[in-house]
This record gives structure tokens, C-alpha cells and sequence, in this order.
């Protein structure tokens, strides 16, 4: 189960091999409501977000070339990229981190990526 979008937009969309995952945030997809608290909860609904969007598209997070990670503090830096250590592994994506306001201001993280998927 995925987050329901807040938007007119899609979750993924495929392109040929490439996946394109919409920004995901901290959102509990069994309520549709933000599930909020300190940056590595966030972080890890909002991974887990993502995990749950590629599996959906038939991908993996093994399978992901590049993320884009928005913070509304960039204090919050350190303590997201632990997080996003654990959820990748050895995986290493390139990767864009940037501060950025978001409408929900108590929102701390919003987080897209790209993922190559060959179809068979």
C-alpha cells in the first residue's frame, strides 16, 4: 500500500528502463496523514515511502541511480544521512541534498529518486 498523492500527479511513472519515483514524504499510507517527529523518523517513513513505490513499479532500492533529498533545515543533514546510510546500504545512488521549504511547514523531509529497472 502506497500513500495516496496529494496532487495531480502520479507515483512513478516508467520510462522505458527508468523508474521516476514522485517526491515521497512522511506519510503513513494506511491514514494518509503525516506521521511527524524528529528528522530520522521522518527519514525512515519517508524511505520506507519509497521502498514501498518502487515495489510497487517492480524495482528495489538495489535498482535506484539517484536521489534527491529536500530538507526544511539543512541542520537536520547529518542525522537524515544516517538514515539514509541504513536504508541504502551498500548501495550508493548519486545523490542532491538540498534545504527547501515545503507547504506543510512541519514537515522535515521530502525525498524523490530515479531507479533503472531494465523490463524483460
Amino acid at each position: 500500500m502506497i500513500a495516496k498523492p496529494r496532487g495531480p500527479y502520479s507515483p512513478f511513472v516508467r520510462a522505458g528502463d527508468f523508474i521516476f519515483v514522485s517526491g515521497q514524504g512522511p506519510v503513513d499510507p494506511a491514514t494518509n496523514q503525516f506521521s511527524l517527529g524528529d528528522i530520522r523518523h521522518e527519514t525512515r517513513v519517508t524511505l520506507e515511502n519509497i521502498r514501498r513505490v518502487l515495489e510497487q513499479a517492480g524495482a528495489t532500492p538495489a535498482d535506484v541511480v539517484k536521489v534527491s533529498v529536500f530538507l526544511s533545515n539543512g541542520q537536520d543533514f547529518t542525522a537524515m544521512n544516517e538514515v539514509y546510510a541504513e536504508f541504502f546500504g551498500e548501495t550508493r545512488p548519486a545523490r542532491t541534498t538540498v534545504e527547501a521549504k515545503f507547504y506543510n511547514r512541519d514537515m522535515k523531509v521530502e525525498i524523490d529518486c530515479v531507479a533503472y529497472k531494465p523490463t524483460k
